[in-house]
């Protein structure tokens, strides 16, 4: 047989895109292709997708299934039984794949390599999501990094440069598998409940989007990026995160295309600032590789023995942004109508649910994977774990964010809490942050009735500050005794 003649399954996961895809360009050299996406209801367990993940998901296979003139055949169910199942059914010989990294899909994907290679099949898995392999960066003594900075700048950057991005392929020999495929409303990926309908406001899943949001950043971002990316009521970030999760936009496109964008020294500048947010996205994922616990267990023992407080109606104030903190509750109802949350704001209402309401952040990380269109295991479980001190290279937990100073120095004008808490719309700026402090005479002309209108704090926050270091402090001493 020769290689024109070969038949290959492409096994679509988190690189939904026809644009620098490894596996895909491989699957089209070889001869006919029959693209597959198998939605692994077996596997995922506490992994499984969020609602806003699934409403994206399902956007993304309709923009791919076009883009692959409508030859995507999708499934559901456990992938072994239903790969071999398409295999028999095309006579492929070869199944190829890009790589994820999650825990749960390294263990699955081992065992259905070596069951293919073990009854005759050709298979090949590639990188398509990570600039560095997580195995191929290690300290001197060939450990893993604890800490971004040598991570980055002795591991990552002294490594061989990321590849460059591939070419989509031309005139590929797509083919469809009819009588196999389920079809993508099969998925059941959209619930009846029709709250996702704000966040269609907002995004355009699909690669063609990715590639316009792209565009849209370098022309008119990435050079104001080092400074706007602070602001909430600024689009001072790139907004690239979904797509990178998905993959309808190539890690590898997005590095080169920013390392080659310099024209001036302030653009050089900007470009490094936004290449070390891509180096902690990658450091995310090199923690999840080498510490595969991180999303259940703290990465610093000494918070096993933290006296997290019950996940009570507080909770639920926070999630429903009621908390009586301006700043944060503009956040909450930000994640709640569109899916996202500026990145400045994810780090306030991080310190506030686990120092001030002390709320472990497993709560705070369960609600974000629900509620984010970019919920990524590994960013989501390092992010949290960063925040609340028991992380590798984490904010100490006695770093404690005042969220009405925070809120004051960057939404100084409370433009981003006027758009998502319009009942405070009224008030002037000297207490926009700080509603509970206002005279009676200021809050009634704003409209205001505190308790009915907009909530009391949910607590003191010196106090409850005073708190929780006063916690911190105890686990501190018992580990010293022990």
């Amino acid at each position: 047989m020769t290689l024109s003649t070969h038949k290959t399954l492409m096994w679509f996961r988190q690189d939904l895109r026809t644009y620098d895809n490894p596996a895909l360009v491989t699957a089209c050299l070889s001869g006919a292709v029959f693209p597959v996406y198998i939605h692994d209801c077996s596997h995922a367990m506490d992994a499984a997708l969020g609602a806003a993940s699934q409403w994206w998901l399902q956007h993304s296979l309709l923009a791919l299934n076009k883009a692959l003139k409508h030859t995507l055949t999708v499934v559901s169910g456990d992938p072994l039984p239903q790969l071999l199942a398409l295999l028999a059914h095309t006579g492929a010989t070869q199944v190829v794949w890009n790589r994820s990294y999650e825990p749960w899909q390294i263990h699955r994907d081992k065992h259905i390599k070596a069951y293919l290679k073990q009854a005759g099949f050709t298979v090949h898995s590639f990188n398509g999501s990570l600039l560095w392999e997580p195995w191929q960066i290690l300290t001197k003594a060939g450990t893993a990094y604890k800490v971004f900075t040598p991570f980055y700048r002795k591991g990552c950057l002294t490594a061989p440069a990321p590849r460059l991005p591939l070419d989509a392929p031309i005139n590929p020999a797509y083919q469809a598998i009819a009588e196999l495929n389920q079809g993508i409303d099969s998925l059941g990926l959209l619930p009846k409940i029709k709250w996702y309908h704000t966040i269609a406001q907002h995004w355009k899943p699909g690669e063609q989007a990715a590639q316009q949001q792209l565009a849209a950043f370098l022309a008119k971002g990435l050079q104001q990026y080092p400074d706007a990316r602070n602001i909430p009521s600024l689009n001072g970030t790139s907004s690239l995160s979904p797509y990178l999760h998905f993959g309808e936009l190539s890690i590898h496109q997005l590095w080169h295309t920013v390392l080659t964008h310099a024209s001036s020294c302030s653009e050089h500048n900007a470009n490094d600032c936004f290449l070390s947010e891509l180096g902690w996205r990658e450091f995310s994922h090199y923690q999840l590789y080498h510490f595969p616990d991180l999303p259940s267990k703290n990465f610093n023992e000494k918070f096993n023995n933290f006296p997290w407080q019950p996940a009570d109606e507080k909770l639920r104030a926070w999630q429903r942004g009621q908390t009586g903190v301006p700043i944060i509750d503009a956040g909450m109802r930000e994640l709640w109508h569109t899916g996202f949350m500026h990145n400045r704001v994810r780090m306030l209402v991080g310190s506030y649910l686990v120092k001030n309401l002390r709320i472990h952040w497993q709560q705070g990380a369960a609600w974000f994977w629900d509620c984010l269109v970019d919920a990524d295991l590994a960013a989501n479980s390092a992010s949290w774990q960063w925040v609340a001190g028991s992380g590798a290279d984490a904010a100490p937990y006695f770093r404690i964010f005042n969220p009405v100073l925070q809120g004051e120095k960057f939404d100084p004008h409370g433009t981003y809490v006027r758009h998502y808490c319009p009942e405070l719309k009224h008030l002037p700026n000297a207490f926009i942050h700080r509603p509970w402090e206002a005279p009676l005479s200021i809050l009634s002309h704003a409209g205001i009735t505190l308790g009915q209108t907009y909530p009391y704090p949910l607590v003191d926050l010196p106090l409850s500050r005073l708190h929780a270091l006063e916690a911190y402090q105890a686990i501190k001493n018992k580990r010293s005794t022990e």
